[in-house]
């Protein structure tokens, strides 16, 4: 059995390749990334690397070539690059004749509301499409996407939020990439659907955990999307990204990550990490 994990060289994908290593002999698998120098590291260790490039459809299909079971991890960038880089990657996929697809999608993806959903629903169609035998890991929300917000904590800020009362289920990323490598090299997976999500907290609940990490208060600071938009501008936020935050804001409080699922303990034999034992680890690498 031949495994292959797209993006290898990002922070998901280093995780699912590191927790691969632990269940099967580095032979058994290849990495596709868009520049082989950076996974270097792979190669010492035993590891396949092949070049692929989401943009440069003849390089998927020769670095899918031979492959079983095939982790596409969700491209960044605009909803519109991703479409199109997701496409060509499950077109490769079928062409190549892969025997397995599992890939990195949003909880809810085919109902939710949030700005960023269209891009996993027209993932996980195009890949239903080839009739491939496939695993969709509707992935909640990475607690490590607020480090910058826990870094201006740290540095005397409120937390900051126009989310409201909405929840979300947070859940570190080396959980989302056990549950990844879990069905790579599980049975029974084919034609699945993962809802992965932690205990979902508001964002007062999770100003409280953090708090709790800190030994200090945690004030909230409740403002609406367009407050929220000039507080991220005069952080220093990049303009061209604020419309992304806020709109993931008004996601949140619009109930879209807001999942209750068991499907971490079907995957792993456990919860999620809760978030309170998860932020002591994350507190020490805001403070560098």
């Amino acid at each position: 059995m031949k495994i292959l994990v797209t993006g290898a060289t990002g922070k998901l994908g280093s995780k699912v390749v590191e927790a691969l290593l632990k269940k099967i002999p580095a032979d058994q698998l290849a990495v596709s990334v868009r520049n082989p120098e950076k996974a270097a590291g792979l190669r010492t260790l035993g590891v396949e690397v092949r070049q692929g490039d989401f943009d440069r459809p003849e390089t998927l299909e020769q670095a899918f070539a031979g492959i079983d079971r095939l982790l596409i991890i969700s491209a960044d960038g605009d909803n519109e690059t991703r479409i199109r880089q997701h496409t060509h990657a499950v077109e490769a996929a079928a062409k190549a004749k892969v025997g397995f697809i599992a890939y990195t999608s949003v909880g809810n993806a085919q109902e939710s509301s949030l700005f960023l959903a269209p891009v996993h629903s027209h993932t996980e169609k195009a890949i239903l499409a080839t009739g491939i035998p496939y695993s969709f890991l509707r992935n909640n929300w990475y607690l490590e996407n607020e480090l910058s917000s826990i870094q201006g904590v740290l540095a005397g800020a409120p937390w900051i939020t126009s989310a409201g009362n909405g929840r979300v289920g947070w859940a570190l990323r080396e959980d989302y990439a056990e549950a990844a490598a879990a069905v790579l090299v599980g049975s029974g997976h084919e034609n699945t659907i993962y809802e992965l999500s932690g205990a979902p907290l508001t964002q007062a609940e999770f100003a409280a955990a953090l708090g709790a990490a800190l030994g200090r208060e945690v004030p909230v600071q409740q403002v609406d999307d367009a407050a929220y938009g000039e507080i991220m501008r005069s952080a220093g936020v990049p303009d061209f990204v604020i419309p992304m935050l806020a709109a993931i804001q008004a996601g949140i409080r619009q109930g879209t990550l807001d999942i209750i699922s068991g499907d971490f303990e079907k995957l792993l034999g456990r919860p999620a990490i809760p978030v309170a034992e998860a932020l002591p680890k994350l507190v020490a690498e805001a403070r560098g």
